[in-house]
């Protein structure tokens, strides 16, 4: 490792298959914790290439434990987080959202590094026992439309680095593979960013994959996510364009609107309140935005406000809320 750091530390970049060979040999401990620490605190003073990204997760992928859906198409919506704004559960509000809406979400997720209250807090917090048992995802994804993949079961190789990330406490490259690394391998995908330069990288790996559909997110004013707050910027395979909340029949919100508590009881009150359908004008709001751009990866002949109206419909017709009981059930 020494002289990787040397390597590294002159400013120079690895190519594909030496990034996939370090990080499996981080999985496999050939590095002390001071080494792997040092190695990730590189990422936080320069960019990532676009070979250091795809051979992390060329290997995270080749070492995590496969979900097999017998060929069905499903999406993901998953942010990378690290955006320092805590939010509330946005994008697993918006899974569920999708779900009743139809869809088969797969959404792959993990406990909050930089944030108070990840995907898998809050979920863990209302309930949701977290299973890495393929027949048991199907038999979710049959019955509610979604199955939750909490990284950590299905990614063992990360074992290592999960306490050196929580000591840092501050996003690193780490953050930028979750939403890359999905086991269940999802035709489809919305994924939310948090700088420019990721809208880029995320959508250049995509579009590497035969028959992907997917939009890559990043809110102008830093979230990863579709925040209403601001202009935001989307990627597809078939477009890149800098849109508003009018571009999707919603009105701006202030940020204030969209902050997700302090502890993870209160954003799993927020969680569930938004279910009800009974959060904010705000909450309800951007949840129905993200939902709805996510639906229409999946269902590309609906128009942006069309699809928000499918969102807004789960959620106020109750189907959201049935999506999310019914997975808690399957779950017990």
């Amino acid at each position: 490792m020494k002289k990787i750091l040397t390597y590294l530390f002159e400013h120079k970049k690895l190519n594909r298959a030496e990034a996939k060979e370090i990080l499996v040999n981080i999985s496999k401990n050939a590095y002390n914790e001071s080494q792997v620490a040092a190695f990730i605190t590189v990422y936080l003073m320069r960019a990532i290439s676009e070979d250091e990204l795809q051979g992390f997760v060329d290997a995270l992928l080749e070492l995590c434990i496969p979900v097999e859906l017998d060929g069905q198409d499903t999406i993901d919506l998953c942010g990378t987080g690290g955006d320092g704004k805590n939010t509330f559960n946005i994008s697993t509000l918006s899974a569920f959202v999708v779900a009743g809406a139809g869809y088969k979400v797969t959404k792959h997720g993990n406990y909050g590094v930089s944030s108070k209250c990840g995907s898998s807090d809050v979920l863990e917090t209302l309930g949701y026992k977290f299973t890495n048992e393929t027949d048991l995802l199907k038999k979710q994804l049959d019955k509610s439309n979604i199955c939750f993949l909490h990284a950590p079961l299905f990614h063992p190789a990360m074992k290592t680095v999960a306490p050196i990330r929580k000591q840092l406490g501050v996003k690193t490259f780490f953050n930028m593979l979750g939403p890359l690394v999905n086991p269940a391998r999802p035709r489809f995908q919305m994924a939310g960013v948090f700088n420019l330069e990721l809208t880029r990288l995320y959508a250049y790996l995509f579009q590497k994959q035969k028959e992907k559909r997917f939009a890559v997110l990043h809110a102008m004013d830093g979230y990863d996510e579709v925040s209403l707050t601001g202009d935001f910027k989307i990627k597809t395979q078939d477009a890149d364009r800098v849109l508003s909340a009018a571009d999707l029949g919603l009105h701006p919100l202030k940020q204030e609107e969209i902050y997700g508590g302090e502890t993870k009881e209160e954003a799993a009150s927020i969680f569930m309140q938004v279910l009800n359908g009974v959060g904010t004008r705000a909450q309800q709001s951007v949840v129905y935005a993200n939902a709805g751009i996510a639906i229409r990866v999946c269902n590309p002949g609906l128009t942006l406000i069309d699809a928000v109206k499918v969102a807004e419909e789960s959620v106020q017709s109750g189907k959201a809320l049935r999506a999310f009981k019914t997975l808690i059930e399957t779950a017990a």
